[in-house]
């Protein structure tokens, strides 16, 4: 019985980070136009995430892109400024896209 509880708390623990991050990303509207794994208006995190992979500045570029917008790298939607998001808050969820498989 102890294993198992140790399991589930482990289990947890490796995991919560992601669902708050989450649910940062629905507190700030980005679901609206983001899904994790599959295209709504804009890219999936998933595919966000493989697109940087190798970009050790990712988390920079992409908290910029959340900030102030961008367009053209994922066709011709622009992705709208959000000034609802500060910087910490803006590189939290540049950091949770880039863990996302």
């Amino acid at each position: 019985m102890k294993q198992v509880l140790l399991a589930m708390t482990v289990a947890l623990t490796v995991t919560a980070p992601a669902f708050a991050d989450q649910a940062l990303a629905t507190s700030k509207n980005c679901m609206a136009c983001h899904a994790v794994d599959k295209k709504l208006v804009g890219p999936s995190y998933k595919d966000v995430a493989a697109k940087y992979a190798a970009d050790k500045t990712a988390v920079d570029k992409l908290a910029v892109k959340i900030m102030k917008g961008g367009s053209g790298v994922w066709g011709p939607v622009p992705m709208p400024a959000n000034a609802q998001v500060n910087e910490a808050d803006a590189k939290k969820l540049a950091a949770w896209v880039m863990t996302v498989k």
